[in-house]
């Protein structure tokens, strides 16, 4: 008998146990209101559950609403945020997922345009639509680029405010029904800001050294590890280099790394790029699985379980990245949303189990009672 690929078999993560080591990656929806997620973000994230991922992430969720990306970005620094998430993380748990939450602050990429607007600082024609801007901040007085709005650079005393509202968006988490938190500090947000030489021009002990500039992150994990479970895994999303001369290295996330997980954190989500421009940006050859490598070193030389993201196109190429020891999880975004069942399908095309075994019996019935009638055919 042919034995399980490594892809489709359970992990266990602290207390947890995911059915297999298929993720679905946080990517934004722009599709709130005032933080509040809605039918679309149920259906949306609820399909990837009936999908067959292991553990599916909700987008980016702002910890206080002047952190939010954009407009229509999903929030959890209100208790009244809290019941429309345990209505998705029910639907999720129900369909065999695990329930997973990404915390993020975008720092100085906030109060910018949703994607499909232009994807860049407000305008009067967003002004129209109602979207008002609100003050921005960040580590140090430096604007994304030309045009975007300066930020307020963060005193002691505010930097002590965002620790607080991290720990009360970690415990609206735990209260939300999520099983997985992720702190986002990557991709050129408030956590990468810090981290980054080239946004981070403070001189008091939050910036200069790779240890002053590492702190902010250091400190958010401990404040977000002490009020979540013991038995619940933490992951940190990481740019693992800024691409950019001058900025955030591969050795940088390797040092950080070793940090996060002396503090207690489970699992390095390895992207890269977004210190300028957008969310992703880097000047970073672009080719199947061009993250992995990044991936494979912090999970090598730190000695930390990783999770492997960016242009993983299908189950073949997951299985040989796990086989490789590159990393222990395969995080799935933009191939998801072209197939929301990527999951179910790389299962079949590894032979994992019989072809609509894993499948929600309300489809597997179906398209099996199919399959046989087309046989006969």
């Amino acid at each position: 008998m042919t034995s399980t690929p490594l892809l489709f078999q359970p992990i266990e993560l602290r207390g947890l146990r995911a059915r297999n080591r298929c993720v679905l990656s946080p990517m934004c929806q722009y599709s709130a209101k005032d933080g509040f997620v809605n039918d679309w973000h149920l259906v949306h994230l609820g399909k990837f559950a009936q999908g067959g991922a292991g553990i599916v992430f909700t987008e980016a969720a702002a910890v206080e609403a002047i952190g939010r990306i954009t407009h229509g970005d999903i929030g959890i620094w209100s208790d009244d945020q809290v019941p429309g998430l345990r209505r998705i993380t029910a639907f999720v748990k129900a369909n065999g997922a695990v329930p997973a939450i990404q915390l993020a602050h975008a720092g100085r990429k906030a109060c910018m345009q949703r994607p499909w607007y232009g994807n860049a600082a407000l305008n009067d024609a967003d002004r129209g639509r109602g979207e008002e801007p609100w003050p921005v901040v960040a580590p140090s007085s430096v604007p994304l680029e030309t045009g975007w709005l300066m930020p307020h650079a963060l005193s002691r005393e505010d930097i002590r405010e965002l620790k607080a509202a991290w720990r009360a968006a970690a415990q609206r988490a735990l209260a939300a029904g999520f099983e997985v938190v992720e702190m986002h500090s990557a991709h050129g947000y408030l956590g990468h800001e810090f981290l980054s030489p080239l946004s981070n021009k403070r001189s008091d002990e939050y910036g200069g050294s790779l240890a002053n500039r590492m702190r902010f992150t250091l400190e958010v994990a401990e404040t977000v590890r002490a009020v979540w479970p013991e038995d619940r895994p933490m992951f940190v999303r990481v740019s693992s280099v800024d691409g950019v001369e001058g900025g955030w290295a591969i050795d940088d996330t390797v040092a950080l790394a070793r940090e996060l997980k002396a503090r207690g954190v489970d699992v390095i989500d390895c992207s890269s790029g977004g210190i300028a421009g957008p969310a992703t940006a880097a000047g970073v050859k672009r080719a199947p699985g061009f993250q992995v490598p990044f991936a494979a070193q912090v999970r090598r030389d730190a000695g930390v379980k990783t999770m492997a993201v960016g242009l993983i196109l299908d189950g073949p190429q997951a299985e040989a990245v796990l086989q490789a020891g590159q990393a222990d999880l395969i995080a799935i975004g933009r191939e998801a949303l072209y197939d929301p069942n990527w999951f179910l399908h790389a299962e079949a095309a590894l032979g994992a189990t019989g072809e609509y075994e894993s499948w929600p019996q309300q489809y597997g019935w179906w398209l099996t009672r199919r399959a046989k009638a087309m046989a006969k055919a």
